[in-house]
This record gives structure tokens, C-alpha cells and sequence, in this order.
């Protein structure tokens, strides 16, 4: 079993960055999801709400972020992330946090996007490296360990034989091959190439190159799955959630795929490097 993809998002809910390797810290992939957009209440924003954040294009040049639309309906923007912006309170699901906002320039970029009423307003905001946000301690490995803007955890991974397994169930139903969905629905930081399919689910302690990791737990999978991660297109029949529901339902938190993963130790992956299972859960 060897690593076939890495992305990192810097933005969250917009679109990845494929690489050849991969900066890991204690928090995840280097400059994964450390940028966020909220609303004027300070709430996470995401395609749940806002589709149309699919179709943005992120690119790092040295110290900026290029944002391009896919379908280039608005010119694109360069900016420098800071550290020196205003201090914002924000909040990720349960979680309040302090952040930096990214100025007014940007923030009016994301609002023609969106096409937000007058009387509504966004702003982008960075991780604030002196406001860390601790990992839930059910799943730390220690007292200090923190996450970026992801939903709940650093690393997210998924293997390829259970897409094509879930792509075989999709296809079967519907009886159109143009049903099949790619792995960037799920948005993972790691794929790797596998055989079995779902052999994720047994593992606990994994070690990619010279990284140890251990496995939280499955992933529960939202609305986002069913958005064209390219042009922000919802799919009608609901798929692949409705697929994923008829044999993935493994808990009441809802139908999984991939794996939720914590690093113990910072480092680099690359592309090819193998995984070796070091403990599974049964």
C-alpha cells in the first residue's frame, strides 16, 4: 500500500492543492485549512452553505495566495495572509475561537462571490498562533495537541479499492457510469492505493515514510460530498450519500468514508511511500 495522492486545502471549503510531498506538523499538513471565511457573526462559512466556494482555485506564489474562480466569472485576487490583521472571535462547530481577519479586500472578493445581501457581510480569517485549538482530549496524544480550521481532526485519509466500491454500488443502482464520483469529493490529505476495500476501518497505528499516525476513527461524511468540487454543481440524486447509506451506516453520527487521523511525530510524505500497519483494532 503505497501514498497515490496528497492535497493540502489552505482555504477551507475551497479547492485543494495537489502535491509531491507534504510538510507534517502536530497539526496536520503544513498551511491546511490555517484560512477560513465567516459570516459577520462570526460563523464558519463553507459549501454546506455556499456551494459556489467550490469553484475557488487557490495557489501559493512564495508569501501570497492566488484566488481564481473556475469559471473566471470574477477576476482573480492575490493576497498576503497576516499576522498583524484584526483579532476576531469566531466560532467552528462547538468550538469559539480567536482569529485574524485578512482585510477588506478579500473579504469583498468573497462577497461578490457569494452574492450576499447588503445587509449581510463575510470575512476571511487566519489561525492565530497564539489562540490554539486543542483536540478534543478523547483523541489527543498529548495535553498540547492542537488542529487547524478542519472539521475535528489534523489528518484525513481515504483509500482508493473503497471508492471503487462505492463507485461499483453507485453505478449498479443508478445504471450510469457517469454516476461515478472522484476521490476529491471526500477532500482527503491522504489517498492511498489499496485492494481491499474499507481495510481502513481495521487499522489504529499506521506509519506513512517515517510518520507515525494513529487512526481516530471513520470519517462521517455531510452534504459537501454530493457538490462537484470543480464547478460547485449539487447532485440531484444525492449521491454518493444516498449510496453510502444503504452499507456504510456504521453509527448514529452517520454514513462513513475515510479515516479521521492524528500525527505523533512532525516530518515530510511523499508520494510512493508506503504504509505499514502497526497495530489494528481487530
Amino acid at each position: 500500500m503505497i501514498v497515490s495522492e496528497l492535497c493540502v486545502y489552505p482555504l477551507k471549503s475551497c479547492q485543494g492543492i495537489a502535491t509531491k510531498q507534504a510538510e507534517v506538523g502536530i497539526q496536520g499538513f503544513l498551511k491546511d485549512r490555517y484560512l477560513m471565511l465567516v459570516s459577520g457573526k462570526g460563523k464558519f462559512l463553507t459549501q454546506r452553505q455556499y456551494p459556489q466556494l467550490a469553484k475557488v482555485k487557490v495557489e501559493i506564489v512564495e508569501q501570497n495566495i492566488i484566488l481564481r474562480l473556475q469559471d473566471e466569472s470574477l477576476p482573480p485576487l492575490t493576497f498576503t495572509p497576516t499576522l498583524s490583521g484584526a483579532i476576531r472571535e469566531v466560532e467552528l462547530w462547538r468550538d469559539r475561537l480567536i482569529a485574524i481577519d485578512q482585510g477588506d479586500e478579500v473579504a469583498q472578493w468573497f462577497h461578490q462571490l457569494l452574492d450576499m445581501d447588503n445587509g449581510k457581510f463575510c470575512r476571511l480569517v487566519r489561525q492565530s498562533p497564539q489562540h490554539v485549538r486543542l483536540l478534543d482530549k478523547k483523541y489527543s496524544l498529548d495535553r498540547e495537541h492542537s488542529v487547524n480550521f478542519a472539521d475535528n481532526y489534523p489528518v484525513m485519509l481515504t483509500a482508493t479499492a473503497s471508492l471503487e466500491e462505492l463507485n461499483h454500488r453507485i453505478v449498479e443502482i443508478h445504471q450510469q457510469q457517469k454516476q461515478a464520483i472522484p476521490m476529491n469529493r471526500f477532500r482527503p490529505n491522504i489517498v492511498i492505493e489499496t485492494t481491499e476495500p474499507f481495510i481502513e476501518d481495521k487499522w489504529s497505528i499506521i506509519q506513512i515514510g517515517d510518520i507515525q499516525f494513529t487512526v481516530v476513527k471513520p470519517c462521517s461524511r455531510c452534504i459537501i460530498t454530493t457538490i462537484d468540487q470543480q464547478d460547485g454543481a449539487k447532485n440531484q440524486l444525492k449521491e454518493p450519500l444516498n449510496t453510502l447509506g444503504t452499507f456504510r451506516q456504521l453509527s448514529e453520527q452517520g454514513v462513513m468514508f475515510g479515516v479521521n487521523m492524528v500525527p505523533h511525530d512532525k516530518g515530510i510524505i511523499r508520494l510512493g511511500d508506503r504504509l505499514q500497519v502497526i497495530k489494528t483494532r481487530y
